[in-house]
C-alpha cells in the first residue's frame, strides 16, 4: 500500500513527513466543537484515492455516541478547561 515511498528521494520523503505532521498537528489541536467533525481532508493525504462510504448512525444512536465521547473526555482529560460556547454554523 505504501510502495510509493520506495521511489521517493530523501527530500520528497522529508516533504511528505512535514505535510503529514502538519495535518496531524492541526487535528490534534482541534478544540471545542471542532472535535466533532468529519475529516476527509486528513484522509485525502493518503496516496490511495478512495471515496469512503461513511455510515452515519441514526439520531438516537448518534447522540448516545456523542454522549459517550464527551464522557470519555471527562475520564481522559478531566483537567481540561470547559467552555459554554455554542456551536456557530
Amino acid at each position: 500500500m505504501d510502495e510509493d515511498l520506495d521511489t521517493q528521494s530523501r527530500e520528497q520523503l522529508i516533504g511528505e513527513i512535514k505535510k503529514l505532521r502538519s495535518a496531524i498537528r492541526e487535528h490534534r489541536d482541534a478544540s471545542g466543537h471542532d472535535l466533532c467533525w468529519h475529516h476527509p481532508g486528513l484522509w485525502s493525504l493518503l496516496p490511495e484515492k478512495s471515496d469512503p462510504r461513511v455510515v452515519v448512525p441514526d439520531w438516537p444512536q448518534f447522540m448516545r455516541g456523542c454522549i459517550k465521547y464527551r464522557q470519555s473526555l471527562d475520564e481522559q482529560i478531566s483537567e481540561a478547561p470547559r467552555s459554554t460556547q455554542e456551536f456557530q454554523a
